[in-house]
């Protein structure tokens, strides 16, 4: 059996579309059939190998979509035939199984715990939660990154609590969720710091109660205007610039939180003074919000399906497997939100 994917063969080129041949099932190994698949900035960052050498090309590339369970390996027993799931990255409950690796010809094509750029792929049963049959599979691809890790860098890293003020650069994908987040858990106020003013529209839709064009050179004193001129408690970057960061963290009051998500190319070093440090600021990386998807996917299920809010107009792009090349490219010129690609 083969399957349409999108395989990264050098750095800092475009992906190949080609058919992979997909091997059987192994023990702890699910098939899932995407429908739907979202292209998230950390793929560009492969692409572009912002973490240095990649021992592992060629290989297949995503890691967040909503799909159809079609077949289960040996001892799976969290998921089964006709389930459908969300397909995240963070590990959830289930077997951690070991990798599947794909044949083009005879090339191996690498993979790993989570694809999500093929119509057909193997995954790790601790890579899949179960979702109500019918619920909007483009939603259960927002659900597998976007929110679990936007909503879990403000709850789990900042461990930001109701009046907080909160500032973030970066109003992208992840950052879109954070300020979600931060709206539904009382933060006040929420600054969004972008150089793109479509951008910073959806924010203010999305509930930031101030937003900052970061072309100006007066940011810091316009933030400072409205969070104060200590700082903010808790401030966020997405954007993996040395600037940025330094300038969130002197942005971060005294006892305030820094919380990084956007990743810095591994070439590149920041300069803080520590002292600041050791009297009660913290300075941290987020890993996918410290996310636990087998109990977080649920409850945001459940929060959508009540009304509470809709992720929807998150995405902004869509496209098919074939497009992914030109929605990448979108998105690298900055236009996109959300670029989904939809499966038949």
């Amino acid at each position: 059996m083969k399957t349409l994917a999108a395989i990264l063969t050098h750095l800092r080129q475009p992906l190949e579309l080609d058919e992979v041949e997909i091997p059987p099932l192994a023990y702890g190994q699910v098939l899932v059939e995407f429908k739907t698949s979202r292209i998230c900035g950390s793929q560009i960052g492969e692409i572009d190998g912002v973490k240095g050498h990649d021992p592992w090309l060629p290989h297949l590339l995503g890691h967040e979509g909503g799909g159809i369970v079609r077949e289960t390996g040996p001892e799976v027993s969290t998921v089964k035939p006709g389930d459908h799931v969300v397909a995240h990255w963070r590990p959830g409950t289930g077997i951690q199984a070991k990798p599947a690796k794909y044949r083009r010809g005879k090339q191996t094509i690498n993979a790993g715990n989570i694809t999500t750029f093929n119509h057909l792929a193997i995954l790790s049963e601790d890579r899949v939660t179960p979702i109500p049959e019918g619920f909007d599979l483009e939603i259960a691809a927002l659900l597998a990154d976007t929110l679990t890790t936007g909503f879990g860098i403000v709850n789990r890293n900042a461990n930001a609590r109701i009046g907080q003020s909160l500032v973030i650069f970066g109003a992208g994908g992840i950052g879109l969720g954070a300020i979600l987040g931060a709206s539904l858990a009382g933060l006040h106020p929420i600054v969004a710091i972008d150089i793109h003013p479509h951008k910073l529209d959806t924010a203010k839709r999305q509930g930031a109660t101030h937003t900052v064009d970061g072309r100006f050179e007066d940011v810091e004193e316009q933030i400072r205007s409205i969070v104060g001129m200590q700082g903010a408690d808790v401030v966020l970057d997405g954007t993996g610039s040395p600037e940025i960061i330094e300038r969130c963290y002197r942005l971060t009051q005294p006892k305030g939180r820094t919380v990084l998500y956007g990743v810095m190319p591994h070439d590149r070093s920041v300069t803080l003074h520590t002292l600041p440090l050791h009297l009660g600021k913290t300075l941290t990386g987020s890993e996918g919000g410290a996310s636990e998807p087998h109990e977080d996917i649920p409850r945001l299920v459940r929060m959508i399906q009540d009304g509470r809010f809709d992720p929807k107009p998150f995405i902004t792009h869509r496209g098919s497997l074939e497009d992914v090349n030109s929605l990448i490219a979108k998105m690298r010129a900055g236009e996109v939100i959300h670029a989904v690609m939809g499966y038949q």
